[in-house]
């Protein structure tokens, strides 16, 4: 058991956020990386869960902790609170599916991607949701989401070379 075990035992059910952000600056300040993260990812996951936008099915509010977390990223990183708007846009527009299907598709990954690669959560990300997934997704969407997890250009969603 790590140092800090039972205070990321704490955080992992604590739902009050104004805690869990005292939590994350604290952690910071005395430079404890693990509380921080832990702390900002029951953050995502209770802001997920009671947003309007989440529903039952597990891929959806798989995505929706993807964009509170590049959210969060992005509000941490310019000191405002930022919302992806247009990608929010988006999901009202054509759905959950198809706005991931299209993520992982893009020749280049967004700067979302790489915020939450920075910040060492990539299991956040719209590529790592798809692959969680892989029965909702056709191949050309999966060996998308793997070629940019994984920067392997040259395997299928199973892992195995084309």
């Amino acid at each position: 058991m790590t140092k800090h075990a039972k205070l990321i035992e704490l955080i992992s059910v604590c739902t009050d956020i104004g805690k869990l952000q005292n939590w994350v600056r604290n952690a910071e300040r005395e430079g404890v990386p693990e509380i921080a993260d832990a702390a900002r990812r029951r953050i995502i996951e209770v802001e997920a869960l009671k947003s309007k936008d989440s529903s039952s099915d597990s891929m959806v509010l798989d995505f929706w902790k993807s964009i509170f977390a590049l959210e969060f990223a992005l509000s941490e990183e310019r000191g405002k609170t930022t919302r992806l708007n247009r990608t929010r846009q988006k999901i009202a527009r054509v759905g959950v599916l198809k706005t991931l299907a299209d993520l992982a598709l893009q020749p280049t990954a967004s700067e979302g991607y790489f915020l939450l690669r920075e910040r060492g959560m990539l299991d956040m990300s719209a590529e790592a949701v798809v692959l969680r997934f892989p029965d909702r997704f056709g191949p050309d969407v999966l060996i998308a989401a793997r070629r940019r997890l994984t920067g392997d250009q040259d395997s299928n969603p199973d892992g195995r070379p084309i």
